[in-house]
């Protein structure tokens, strides 16, 4: 049976996650990770060390994204796991030459494992599941083009819109509230427990 210790120190990874990053804290930041870790999201997948250097130079360049956190919930078998914890992310930038305001809600998805006492993140992947774009002065005007929505799931396509015109290279085939990719990261995770490799 997993420990409580287990469930609270996976749980202050997620919050030491999204604090430690959005604050740009990398030797912090670090250290939740396992040296071949990786992050997968709508505009980066790769290892940990190329998403810290990426990161930095988009807030060197203007990108402002930050994240909110709200339940988690950790299924743990021996010394690996499977997070889940609610979180929204926002960013904010011009479309067009309005400011706007971009969120979308889902849910991180960790893959941990235990070594040497410590939990550490070997993937982490994320759940989009809703979004809203919002022009910062209600007053502005601003049309969105309907083909580049259309290009990206219904759970990240306002997400992607303004990263894609901030000049960013946007997946588009991650998992949202339901359907195959979903279902795959599900069947991913399941693996994972059950001491498969990735």
């Amino acid at each position: 049976m997993p420990s409580n210790a287990d469930q609270l120190a996976i749980r202050a990874l997620a919050e030491n996650w999204v604090i430690w990053r959005d604050a740009r804290l990398w030797d912090r930041f670090r250290t939740l990770w396992h040296k071949e870790g990786q992050m997968w999201a709508t505009w980066f997948q790769g290892g940990v060390e190329d998403f810290i250097k990426v990161s930095q130079d988009g807030h060197d360049k203007g990108a402002r994204i930050s994240h909110m956190l709200g339940g988690s919930s950790a299924d743990i078998k021996g010394k690996r796991a499977i997070a889940q914890t609610k979180m929204t992310i926002t960013q904010r930038a011009e479309i067009d030459g309005v400011l706007c305001d971009v969120s979308c809600s889902g849910r991180f998805y960790h893959f941990l494992e235990k070594r040497k006492g410590r939990w550490g993140i070997v993937l982490c992947r994320l759940i989009y599941e809703r979004d809203r774009l919002d022009p910062i002065d209600p007053a502005a005007k601003l049309v969105l083009d309907k083909t580049i929505l259309a290009q990206f799931p219904e759970g990240y396509r306002h997400l992607a819109y303004l990263q894609v015109k901030n000049g960013f290279k946007v997946k588009r085939d991650l998992p949202g509230l339901e359907g195959k990719e979903l279902d795959a990261l599900y069947a991913k995770g399941e693996a994972w427990l059950k001491g498969k490799k990735l």
